[in-house]
């Protein structure tokens, strides 16, 4: 879907740093695309978003999912397993934004259908330009799924 006034691009990230929260709405703020951003702090909120459940049955649907794998409660992996074995939300692009370089979790991330795999800068001006990119790419290049 290309962002226009009228259909904005649904973002739901997944990051329990609030740090990183401010600085990745910023920079998407501060975009020239249309978008919408709700922040799940832990994977249990997450899942309840996209399941619209609870008090997130009127959450919107994600067009694109920026996903922490250190989490609080249930942890990134396990929601992007859930989120790939649900037919309902399987086609929603994951982009992992972490702090691990383990070999191990880029791995096991792609195995488990991750679209990408992005390893966070500890640099500030780095990692706005990180997220600069994947707003750049994902919200200006790519063709997102229709809701």
């Amino acid at each position: 879907m290309n962002p226009t006034m009228s259909n904005p691009i649904e973002i739901l990230l997944v990051e329990d740093n609030p740090g990183d929260v401010r600085l990745i709405k910023e920079v998407f703020k501060d975009a020239k695309i249309f978008n919408s951003m709700q922040v799940a702090y832990d994977g249990e909120v997450a899942m309840d978003i996209l399941r619209k459940l609870g008090q997130y049955k009127d959450a919107a649907n994600p067009d694109l999912i920026l996903l922490d794998l250190n989490l609080p409660k249930k942890d990134g992996r396990e929601v992007l397993r859930e989120i790939k074995n649900d037919e309902r939300l399987k086609c929603i692009p994951v982009v992992i934004l972490t702090t691990s370089n383990a070999e191990e979790d880029l791995i096991e991330t792609y195995k488990r259908n991750a679209n990408c795999y992005i390893t966070k800068p500890v640099d500030l001006d780095q990692f706005i330009n990180v997220v600069k990119s994947i707003e750049n790419f994902w919200l200006s290049i790519v063709k997102l799924p229709t809701r």
